[in-house]
């Protein structure tokens, strides 16, 4: 595991799934910009699904040399392996994606960290307890798993799609709930914590909107981010270049 120590003070952006989808991504990025965001994180599945891998890796790869921080999902593992298996469809996007990446894209995958620690928080793109099976969290005992693994305050995670926000308390005390987007929460010292981001690409609870998270490491308030983009050339540029359909339907239901 890699660790950072990180400025006193900063405002996060937290930035999950993007999944190729260079229209969500660039809305997400001029939003968290124009809302003061002074630090760009970013949880993995930089790739697959989408029909923008070149541009999104490239502009990863821009904000890392900039300070950013990302670490590796596991479409951006299924790159450089056969290892990884995944359903039809995401396999078809996966093995069309290789060959669009370059040399020098692709080796950025590969070499990106499983996880890394920056002061108290811990970044991962599915959770804490064994980051490489990627694991889902999908409810109060895998957030748990993942929370006693670690001593971080805060885990920042993404995978599922879906936001939530898990805590457990200095008893073991379990809480989640799924955070209203726009209201900030106060992630209390007295709990550790699990945020579970939503995904920029494709998000699965419902809403199309493009989901990622801003933290401020001072007053320690996380808010859920919800921004629409153009759904419809996300979607058309997936079936211009022929991946399944599927891909494409799925963005306009959020599922």
């Amino acid at each position: 595991m890699l660790g950072l120590n990180a400025e006193a003070s900063v405002l996060l952006a937290v930035f999950s799934d993007i999944h190729a989808n260079r229209q969500a991504f660039s809305a997400c990025l001029d939003f968290a910009r124009a809302h003061g965001a002074e630090r760009i994180i970013c949880l993995g599945d930089y790739v697959g699904y989408g029909a923008d891998p070149e541009w999104t890796v490239e502009t990863v790869m821009g904000l890392v040399e900039k300070g950013a921080i990302a670490v590796r999902g596991n479409h951006d593992t299924a790159i450089g392996t056969l290892a990884e298996t995944m359903n039809a469809e995401a396999q078809a996007a996966i093995e069309w994606t290789r060959g669009r990446l370059s040399a020098p894209q692709r080796r950025f995958l590969a070499e990106l960290p499983l996880t890394l620690l920056e002061d108290d928080r811990l970044y991962v793109h599915s959770e804490g307890s064994s980051p490489a099976r990627w694991r889902y969290v999908q409810s109060t005992a895998d957030a748990g798993r993942s929370l006693l693994a670690t001593a971080a305050h805060v885990t920042f995670c993404g995978h599922i799609h879906r936001p939530a926000l898990y805590s457990i308390s200095s008893t073991g005390k379990m809480t989640s709930f799924v955070p209203t987007s726009g209201v900030a929460v106060q992630l209390l010292q007295g709990r550790r914590w699990l945020t579970v981001v939503g995904s920029v690409g494709q998000p699965r609870d419902g809403d199309p909107a493009a989901s990622f998270a801003m933290f401020d490491t001072t007053s320690r308030e996380i808010t859920c981010c919800r921004v629409p983009y153009d759904v419809e050339t996300a979607a058309k540029r997936i079936r211009d270049h022929g991946l399944p359909h599927w891909l494409a339907d799925r963005l306009s239901v959020g599922r």
